[in-house]
């Protein structure tokens, strides 16, 4: 059975970014670079690669910085030309006029309300979310998270969530599912939990950043009330829709960090450093003197 294809995603971006302060004050935090490329570029290059060829970003106040890396900055590039430099880098920053949609998330009233945000654009299409904050690097020789997770739509339809695996103890700190049947690395959703105590998490399966959604999550976030937080949960939202239409979780095969926290945006920085031709040697290194 065909499906439609998942060629739109929205990117909620509005947050302000209070953990990383005094840093964030002046640049919102999806620029922070993990060594020379900001998160939401891992974030758009990921989308790209799954086929993906619209970009909706639910932006707030002092963002116009991200659609502005996306734009095409005709000082740096004659500078830059003039002096004979490779302008090949700034190819992924490159948009193709009318694939960069912007919409504004006027009060921080939680993701849930980001993405309904977007309803307009979205339209009667199915689409993709992604959490910039959540870095997915594939496993080496292996596609993204977003591609993984489009190849299993293709098969299943439907809703579709990424997963990963983490300790028991430390479940309480996000959406944990509540898994059904498991054929290889996909698994039926029966239920979603935001962030339950342990003893009465129903798996060890978290929600980790990235998603496919029908179009009707939009009507179900129309009506529904705040949930944990006081935040108009899109977890509440995607567990109202189970039963009604196909739901399935994506175990991912990849490495997530958590780029929220400082210490796993300084995790992600190493990882990638030492994974590069053109400079790992050196940080192993360096690093190793910094050990000593």
């Amino acid at each position: 059975m065909a499906h439609k294809p998942i060629k739109k995603a929205v990117f909620p971006v509005a947050g302000l970014g209070t953990r990383f302060l005094p840093a964030t004050k002046a640049i919102p935090k999806e620029l922070l670079p993990i060594v020379d490329r900001p998160l939401i570029q891992y974030a758009v290059d990921e989308a790209r690669e799954a086929g993906i060829e619209q970009m909706i970003f639910v932006t707030g106040r002092g963002k116009t910085a991200i659609v502005d890396h996306f734009d095409i900055a005709f000082e740096l590039e004659a500078t830059m030309e003039e002096r004979g430099k490779d302008l090949s880098v700034l190819d992924p920053t490159r948009a193709t006029p009318g694939d960069i949609i912007v919409v504004r998330q006027q009060v921080p009233l939680g993701l849930g309300h980001a993405i309904w945000c977007a309803r307009a654009i979205v339209g009667d299409e199915p689409f993709a979310i992604f959490l910039p904050d959540e870095l997915m690097i594939g496993a080496a020789g292996g596609s993204g998270c977003m591609k993984q997770m489009v190849d299993a739509y293709e098969e299943t339809g439907g809703n579709l969530i990424s997963v990963l695996e983490v300790p028991r103890d430390e479940v309480s700190s996000y959406g944990v599912i509540d898994p059904g049947e498991q054929s290889g690395l996909l698994t039926e959703v029966r239920g979603l939990v935001e962030k339950p105590p342990v003893d009465e998490a129903p798996s060890n399966k978290i929600v980790s950043g990235r998603y496919i959604l029908q179009p009707e999550v939009m009507r179900v976030l129309e009506t529904q009330g705040k949930g944990a937080g006081g935040e108009i949960q899109l977890t509440d939202a995607m567990a109202r829709m189970i039963g009604d239409q196909p739901f399935h979780a994506v175990t991912f095969d990849g490495n997530r960090y958590d780029c929220g926290s400082k210490l796993g945006f300084v995790e992600a920085t190493l990882a990638l450093a030492l994974d590069r031709k053109d400079m790992g040697e050196e940080v192993r290194a360096l690093a190793q003197r910094l050990l000593s």
